[in-house]
Formats: structure tokens, sequence, C-alpha cells
């Protein structure tokens, strides 16, 4: 999977470089030069991963979306458009997800093997992303350099890399709860079983989507965008598989973090009364990668452009002039 990721990667920086040097040309007119923007994204970011959810099966899509785990990120981009109809954007984001079994509404299905699990994750996100835009009205249009006022769709898909740091919840005698790192505590095994590798906390994604952006004037547009992140890892909360047996957190652990892996691992019989799952029962569904996703309003700042015939990044629509 690393090198089939690790190719994919290398393709798609092959493509965009490729691209600039067709564009190159019309950089080194005069009279042009490439138009560039930078500006802030915020707006709510949602995990979709094993745990939580709705009734029926579990999903890595919209349906399993629960309201209540919606946080906010903040980002800033810098783009750089050698056509009217295409950007590369470079940019940062920073965010917090989080999940909770208990948010599952039992409805005598699939979900309640999932609530009586009982577990739950936050992680901070710290993300970095290379993508390209297409704006295909430009193709549509008479007069691109009249800007303001004007909206234009557009498609992103791209490259990014992003660092998180699964947490879980325990409570202790006091009633008081606190989070502890997951991934040092191997809950599933990883690194001790055949065939459960230990997860990196650093990897790639693959964000793709779409938005509108507006004109205010020449050199200022807002925007909404929704991008979606397919994962390579079903580790984004730390479930995944199976759970394991207890006794192999003793044999690979301090007896302090032994103690402290067995509670947050197999939380089924805490506040339900019901029986804990045994080793080997299913703890995750390891077919279907995590994936998050951020809905972003932008705030737009232009830089610079042509000097004759500059292009401005906006279409009236639906008005469009031939």
């Amino acid at each position: 999977m690393k090198q089939r990721v690790h190719s994919l990667l290398w393709k798609c920086l092959f493509l965009v470089t490729i691209t600039l040097c067709a564009y190159s040309p019309s950089f080194s007119q005069e009279d042009e030069k490439n138009t560039t923007e930078f500006g802030f994204t915020t707006g709510p970011i949602v995990a979709l991963t094993d745990l939580g959810g709705h009734a029926g099966k579990g999903t890595t899509f919209i349906k399993d979306y629960n309201f209540n785990t919606t946080k906010l990120f903040f980002g800033a981009y810098f783009d750089v458009f050698p056509a009217p109809w295409l950007g590369f954007r470079f940019s940062g984001n920073y965010g917090t997800v989080e999940a909770f079994d208990a948010d599952i509404k039992e409805k005598g299905g699939d979900e309640d093997s999932r609530f009586n699990r009982n577990l739950d994750f936050r992680s901070a996100i710290l993300e970095g992303t290379a993508m390209a835009e297409v704006y295909p009205t430009v193709f549509l249009e008479d007069d691109p350099e009249d800007v303001t006022g004007r909206l234009r769709p557009y498609g992103v898909i791209g490259l990014g890399f992003f660092h998180f740091n699964p947490q879980g919840s325990l409570t202790n005698q006091n009633g008081d709860t606190y989070w502890v790192d997951l991934r040092p505590l191997h809950t599933e095994g990883e690194g001790w079983i055949a065939g459960r590798k230990e997860y990196s906390l650093t990897q790639l994604n693959i964000p793709m989507g779409a938005g509108i952006k507006y004109f205010l004037s020449d050199n200022v547009n807002i925007g909404f965008e929704i991008i979606y992140r397919k994962l390579f890892t079903d580790y984004l909360d730390d479930v995944s598989t199976t759970y394991i047996d207890p006794n192999l957190f003793y044999q690979h652990l301090s007896p302090a973090q032994a103690a402290v892996a067995v509670a947050v691992s197999n939380k089924a019989a805490q506040g339900y009364n019901t029986p804990s799952y045994e080793p080997g029962d299913k703890r995750g569904t390891s077919s279907n990668n995590d994936a998050y996703f951020t809905m972003g309003i932008k705030l737009g700042i232009r830089l610079s452009g042509g000097r004759s015939e500059r292009w401005r990044n906006s279409t009236h629509c639906p008005l469009l002039r031939f």
C-alpha cells in the first residue's frame, strides 16, 4: 500500500510539473505574469470513522455524521493561477475531530453492537495540501476581465499529508474524565500480532471536492467549498479490527501502561451493564478506511496579475456573455 501511495504521489507531481511547464512561455511576456492569491479558511470539520454513527451498518460517508461532533478548523492558503481556468493551491489547516459510540441511538439493528462497544476518540489534525483547482465556466465566458460581482464554481483534487494523534477517554474513581494517547498502548496489538503493523501518525491523504467563489471587487473574493479526504488508514480513531487478549498488554507494556490499555481498549462493560467483548470479537471494520471532511468559508486576496490583458478569477454566473 505504501509503495502504491508513493507511486501515486510522484505521478501527480509529474503531471503538475508538466502542466506548469506547458504554460511557462506565456509568463515570459512582458505584459503578463502569474495571478496569485492568498487567503484564510474556517468552518466545520467532521471525522467519519468506525465510531459513532446512526442506524444500520457503519459507513465512512455522510450517513453516519453525528452533528454534535462538529468542530471548527482554521487554515491559510496560497494560490498560483497559470491560466484563468486553472489554479494550484498550497494550504495548511488545523482542527480537531472526535466521535463517540454513546451518540448512537439504539433501534435494534446493527448499530446496537456499536453502541454497546462504548468507545470514543478525539484527535488534533495538522494538515498540508497541494491541490489543482479547475474552473470550467471560464470556457463559456466572453470577458474574463470583468470581475466584480461574478460567481465561479470550481472543482479541486490533489495530495496532502496530515498528522494525527488519537486519544481515548477514561473516568477515574472520582468521576473525573481524562484522555490518554492510544497509539503507545497498542490497543489492537499493532506491532505485536502478525499482520497488524504499527500505524504512522503522519500519513498521506487525497483531498477532493468542489466550491464556488464570488468576487466582491477586483482583488477580494469570498467562497465556500466542501472537501472530502480519502485516507489510507483505518486508525484515525484507533479502531479497526478485533479485540485482543488483555494478557498481551502485560507482556509488552509496563504494569501501569497495561492497566490503562486494558481499561481503554474494552469499555463495553463501563456504564451500560453489558458483558465485555472477548478476544477475537469484532471491534472495528478494517475493510473501510476512515475519512474526514471540511466545509470551508474562504476569504481571498489577489496579489498580482497581468498588466495589459489581466484576467480576473470570476465570471458573472449565471449571466454569461459570449
